[in-house]
């Protein structure tokens, strides 16, 4: 049975203010139990929204019992628990008062805009801004079809053969089960140059760049040379490293090495397999220089290895860290194979940069969910995840085929570039349109598009022609072929105004 008492507490106000009551209302629940917790919850709640104010003076323990007709006992605990908490003081002679550090919850700035002035009334977050009808945002996924039932399935092979001691902390650098699958499966898809003391398993691609970045800020390195265009999303990240971020030319054979040597920098970032955002992959005459340059310069490669599953014209080229694992080091993860979600990823290295990197793990978060690698481990040598990926390929293409012809036909003068290849298209507009204008149109009509500009360096920016980058992954084909309508609408109508 619920009871709801009403009590009535004497403010304490200065001497020449006109003393007044308000009523609290304490919810106790007795089938519940724990009733000092419950009251001392209703104290709680009413500082918290603003009903009690620092300074307000409680009942005694005796009036308040009996009012709630519990123990005194009870109510003491109460009081003592909230006591030590800083939630009341006590003062001999009088009383027991709400601290004055008690203070209630700030409304948040959305709350007060919407007519709720203070904490006292209940606070409702902003309703999320409605979907846009056609998603083309690159860089997601088609989370629907995420392997559920192969997961289930491998997850419960794995739980039924896990040792005891399996849950305990993990080794920082991964369970071996999973290092051991990835060194395989890397060595035979990538054709990277990796055993499972090579691999530490990393919360992600930016988990494993945010350590080797600082790595190398305290190994001396001063710069960081990164692809322009690069992911805008990254850069906060790299620029918090303390490495100053040069930023060096990609053209339709990839990163520019002799610009790269020019800049001093003995470290880059680079995404050879598939560039992000042009599409491009990186030449081999361009391979052969990235690696005789970090040799020159006694440099390291850190090798995002983007998109890298995803080649449909043609098996897709090896990784860098083959040619030479002692110089590169290979980032990859499932974020775009499975699903951000999982927070699952790698990074293969030379046994001295891997012992690093495992420190790293050791003494900043202790490693990667146990339960989640053993279950990536079991998908994996069991054949599932290369099904898996067999099957996303022949989706994603469909998907890129259906969006780049029906680009050819709605937006004439428009040019797709890339290779076809990842779950991205780079699209350059025809003569004349306006990049910004054209971004904000296709947002009014429901077509949500990333502008190219803000990927490129400010130097570079003017000069590069207006383009989009649009993901394609998520959409089926009829709708891909509708959002180019749309797309192609909102470029004429800026070529007609």
């Amino acid at each position: 049975m619920m009871w709801t008492i009403a009590w009535s507490v004497t403010l304490a106000l200065p001497l020449d203010a006109e003393s007044h009551v308000t009523d609290l209302h304490l919810p106790l629940d007795r089938s519940a139990g724990r009733l000092a917790a419950q009251i001392a919850a209703g104290f709680r709640s009413a500082v918290r929204t603003g009903r009690l104010t620092a300074g307000t003076r409680l009942p005694s323990s005796r009036d308040l019992a009996r009012d709630l007709d519990v123990s005194r006992g009870v109510v003491v605990a109460a009081y003592e628990q909230l006591t030590a908490e800083g939630f009341l003081i006590a003062r001999r002679g009088d009383g027991t008062r709400i601290a004055p550090l008690a203070r209630p919850d700030e409304a948040s700035p959305a709350a007060v805009q919407n007519g709720v002035p203070g904490p006292s009334r209940e606070l409702r977050p902003e309703p999320a801004p409605p979907a846009p009808a056609y998603d083309l945002w690159p860089g997601k996924p088609d989370l629907s079809a995420f392997p559920r039932e192969r997961w289930i399935s491998a997850a419960r092979a794995a739980l039924r053969t896990l040792p005891h001691d399996a849950l305990t902390y993990p080794d920082p650098g991964g369970v071996a089960a999973l290092r051991a699958e990835l060194a395989g499966y890397l060595g035979r898809v990538r054709a990277a140059h990796a055993d499972p003391g090579r691999v530490v398993i990393m919360n992600g691609v930016a988990q494993g760049l945010s350590a080797l970045l600082r790595m190398l800020r305290a190994s001396g390195h001063t710069l960081l040379a990164v692809e322009d265009p690069t992911s805008d999303r990254q850069l906060p990240m790299l620029d918090a490293s303390g490495l100053r971020v040069i930023r060096v030319p990609v053209d339709a054979e990839g990163l520019d090495v002799a610009a790269l040597a020019r800049t001093g920098a003995r470290a880059v970032l680079v995404t050879p397999a598939h560039q992000y955002p042009t599409g491009v992959v990186l030449s081999p005459s361009r391979r052969a220089e990235l690696i005789a340059w970090a040799r020159d310069v006694d440099g390291l490669i850190l090798e995002d290895d983007y998109d890298a599953e995803f080649r449909y014209d043609r098996e897709p080229v090896g990784c860098l860290q083959g040619i030479d694992p002692e110089r590169v080091v290979l980032l990859g993860s499932v974020s775009k194979s499975l699903a951000p979600a999982l927070r699952l990823g790698w990074a293969v290295a030379s046994p001295a940069v891997a012992k690093r990197l495992r420190d790293h793990r050791g003494t900043t978060d202790l490693g990667a969910p146990v339960l989640e690698q053993y279950a990536l481990a079991e998908l994996i040598r069991s054949g599932g995840y290369d099904r898996h990926l067999r099957t996303m390929r022949r989706r994603y293409r469909a998907r890129r085929d259906a969006l780049a012809g029906a680009l050819n036909s709605r937006m004439p003068g428009a040019v797709v570039r890339g290779v076809s290849a990842g779950i991205h298209l780079y699209v350059e507009l025809p003569r004349g349109c306006d990049e910004d204008a054209v971004v904000a149109r296709a947002a009014r009509s429901g077509v949500s598009v990333a502008g190219a500009r803000p990927m490129w360096s400010p130097g570079r920016a003017g000069h590069a022609k207006p383009a989009l980058v649009l993901g394609y992954a998520g959409l089926s084909e009829p709708r891909l072929v509708k959002a180019a309508q749309l797309l192609g609408q909102a470029v004429t109508d800026g070529t007609e105004g």
